[in-house]
């Protein structure tokens, strides 16, 4: 590939602008059959009678889409519009009654409450100061109706300091690539990664647009998310350790919290 300027447009982006496009064919390995599964098992060892469902941070839509097909009323709430567009074409395409909604869940309200919120894949760990979490739970709490659940998930700071810390990681596609720079910062628990990606502008030349996007998200303990929970009105539940779908420990990478209004 010619890497001259001639060969490589670039472009410096905000989080999950261009990305968007590119999200599930790099996203292909989640398994978000796996968290829809859990999901549905918990609102029914939960909830009662879970019908509505909000996605919290849906992204491209997939989780939304699945959950879609296991007969719950989803909606997808997103801060990226970007990524509401994918969905929206995804769900369009697949004749599917889902409604997205651009928010920011620090400020999210809804007409009509919902019987359950979720929010998956570390969507939580963007938000990187207290309070940005008590603003978020805050808002979560008064979208949900009496005895709602609240699931999400989060990276911890075991993650992120010990499993992610300062690397670099590459991906190399035909028609895309990537190249990921982790920075963590463990004094204030902030993790940081620049990503770059490469894509083929033409298929009959070798044309690639160059574009960078910026993420930062925050590590947090289970401790800290009872705290953030208790604030906010929230009855703690149950939390899971993704890994071995048994009670968290001290390296747990991602933890599930369940939570009921």
């Amino acid at each position: 590939m010619d890497c001259g300027e001639d060969a490589i447009e670039w472009k410096i982006m905000e989080a999950y602008t261009d990305f968007a496009y590119l999200y599930d064919i790099f996203m292909e390995d989640v398994p978000y059959e796996k968290w829809a599964d859990l999901l549905s098992s918990l609102f029914k060892t939960y909830g009662e009678n879970v019908v509505s469902v909000l996605d919290l941070g849906c992204g491209t839509g997939t989780l939304t889409e699945l959950l879609s097909d296991k007969g719950y009323e989803m909606t997808g709430v997103d801060i990226s519009e970007d990524m509401l567009s994918v969905a929206s074409a995804k769900a369009f395409e697949a004749d599917k009654d889902i409604l997205y909604i651009n928010q920011d869940m620090r400020e999210l309200e809804l007409i009509e409450k919902q019987d359950a919120i979720v929010s998956v894949c570390d969507s939580i760990n963007y938000m990187i100061t207290d309070e940005d979490i008590r603003e978020t739970f805050k808002h979560v709490h008064g979208a949900l109706k009496k005895d709602g659940l609240f699931i999400f998930d989060f990276n911890t700071i075991y993650k992120y300091e010990t499993v992610i810390g300062d690397t670099t990681i590459a991906e190399n596609r035909e028609d895309c690539s990537f190249i990921w720079e982790n920075y963590y910062n463990p004094e204030d628990n902030i993790n940081e990664y620049d990503v770059t990606f490469f894509t083929r502008i033409s298929e009959d030349d070798e044309i690639f647009s160059r574009f960078m996007e910026t993420h930062v998200q925050r590590g947090y303990n289970l401790e800290q998310m009872k705290k953030f929970a208790q604030e906010a009105g929230f009855i703690f539940v149950r939390a899971i350790d993704e890994e071995t779908m048994d009670v968290p420990h001290e390296e747990s990478e991602r933890i599930y919290l369940v939570l009921r209004k």
